[in-house]
């Protein structure tokens, strides 16, 4: 048996636009909260986690509706073509609110005597006056005059590193503050706008929840179960290309710079709207839903492999209690190794910072490309040793770089912390390649909707819950408690994984029954 690579890149565009649209909404969606809006982090933090929240009963609720889903095009391609293209309308409409509100800032600016006093949490900056430079409004604090403020945003964005750095952080300190309470101000005296952009908000996420269950339950779908594995790193590969292309527009579009803090996002989320389309597009023209599930099932009849198409016999089969048993230690084990990738992937930009006086670009982007570079060795390797032994390799390298790093501080080398990064990222990929092919497994043709939701309330939950209780922790403790934290749920994660029985891939088995360990 073969893996048609082709097809599974086709299937990917979906995954492709779904992770795409993720990078730019964690990218700029907090900013546009906190300097638009003028919101406090903890508010802005509690509106960016809204989206786990709707995944949490979202996810699974759709993914188990498609799986009942008789379309003449299919199970999933008439959720991901409809929530594709609400999103895509709802995202371009945050940007025209967005809009009206940098119009608020400015018209308020404009009838705003100088010396306007400004109030952040309980520092109040006094005599602060608004200017422009290069068509943008800035707040002045009194501690800089006009000039002042121009040579700080000079700074910020010259060739000297290090005079960079330092300007920053006088930005930081002493604008941010005041230019975030004057934005809060106004949009007190303006909450409609703030209102209207929360129920498009709104309206995004939940288009963009009606359909990835049904996006990510189309490869297993249309692919032969001991191949799912290999066909999840194409996933995953098709996945990481839209976010970094994301990630290349925002440099191109100047998003991430102190001085375009106040730009309009019209442009960027057009351009991000329009990549969506041209991918779904692609997958429209290229992926044929009805045909590829019925020559996956021909496919799987040829090799012997019992794979019921769910359209007369779904519902006949229960799992046996060995199965569910194993079901619910995966989902145990994705949500324990969850709570500790995603604990340091969320505070690790303050941790490098105050903890280890790193940049944290460099060691994310490491391992990021680490992360990419594995996915299909790890797939292949996958196929050949099987699942459940490919994941607790997995795990084991990524506790190893987790507790390695916990001591490791400022002044410790920065390629060891770079290469334990590295072992990070290859460990996360050999877990997430494997992972989620082994929960379908164990799903019937007709339940995979079902079942990927299962994975992804799994995964959300632990996502919710995680930057909380870690951060309580830290508050309590310190930062120096994140890495160990870490790496104790990643360890947890090794002994449920360990007794999981079913869901596996026998790569030598010459039956397709033998290949998916499906006894008790």
């Amino acid at each position: 048996m073969k893996l048609n690579y082709w097809r599974t890149i086709c299937v990917g565009f979906a995954f492709f636009l779904i992770c795409a649209f993720w990078q730019a909404y964690d990218n700029i969606i907090p900013k546009i909260l906190t300097d638009k809006f003028g919101m406090a982090q903890g508010w802005s933090g509690v509106i960016m986690a809204l989206d786990n929240v709707l995944a949490l009963f979202m996810l699974p609720l759709f993914g188990a509706i498609s799986d009942r889903c008789r379309s003449r095009h299919g199970k999933r391609t008439p959720f991901i073509v409809v929530g594709t293209i609400v999103a895509v309308i709802a995202f371009i409409g945050l940007s025209f609110i967005d809009n009206a509100q940098l119009s608020t800032l400015h018209s308020a600016a404009d009838m705003t005597d100088k010396g306007v006093s400004v109030v952040y949490g309980n520092s109040e900056i006094a005599s602060a006056e608004l200017i422009t430079h290069d068509g943008e409004k800035y707040v002045l604090s009194e501690k800089y005059t006009e000039d002042e403020l121009i040579d700080v945003l000079h700074r910020i964005n010259g060739d000297d590193a290090e005079a960079a750095k330092a300007a920053q952080a006088e930005w930081d300190t002493y604008f941010v503050p005041a230019r975030q309470a004057y934005a809060a101000k106004t949009t007190a005296s303006h909450k409609l706008i703030l209102i209207a952009f929360m129920a498009v908000l709104l309206v995004t996420l939940v288009a963009m929840s009606t359909f990835r269950s049904p996006a990510v339950a189309l490869m297993p779908d249309v692919t032969i179960k001991p191949l799912r594995s290999k066909a999840n790193a194409i996933i995953n590969l098709m996945g990481s290309f839209g976010g970094i292309l994301v990630l290349v527009l925002g440099m191109v579009f100047g998003t991430g710079k102190a001085a375009n803090a106040m730009m309009s996002y019209i442009t960027f989320f057009s351009v991000i709207a329009g990549i969506m389309i041209i991918a779904l597009v692609l997958f429209l023209l290229t992926v044929k839903e009805p045909r590829f599930v019925r020559e996956m099932h021909e496919e799987s009849k040829r090799y012997g492999i019992e794979e019921d198409d769910g359209e007369t016999a779904e519902g006949s089969r229960k799992l046996s209690r060995g199965e569910l048993t194993s079901l619910i230690l995966i989902l145990a084990s994705v949500a324990l190794w969850f709570f500790g990738y995603n604990a340091v992937t969320s505070k690790y930009s303050v941790y490098a910072g105050k903890v280890l006086n790193l940049d944290y670009n460099m060691t994310l982007i490491i391992a990021q490309a680490a992360a990419i570079i594995s996915y299909l060795p790890v797939g292949i390797i996958s196929s050949k040793v099987g699942r459940k032994k490919a994941i607790l390799a997995g795990v084991i390298m990524l506790t190893g770089a987790f507790t390695t790093a916990a001591f490791l501080r400022a002044g410790s080398p920065a390629m060891l912390m770079n290469a334990m990064f590295a072992l990070a990222g290859i460990g996360w990929a050999t877990i997430n390649v494997n992972s989620f092919p082994m929960v379908v497994e164990l799903a019937k043709g007709g339940t995979v909707g079902k079942y990927t939701g299962y994975y992804y309330t799994a995964s959300m939950a632990a996502q919710v819950l995680t930057p909380i209780l870690s951060g309580f922790l830290m508050d309590a403790f310190g930062m120096k408690i994140l890495f160990p934290y870490a790496a104790i749920f990643v360890a947890l994660a090794f002994i449920t994984m360990l007794f999981v029985r079913h869901g596996d891939n026998k790569p030598t088995a010459k039956k397709g029954l033998e290949a998916l360990d499906v006894g008790d």
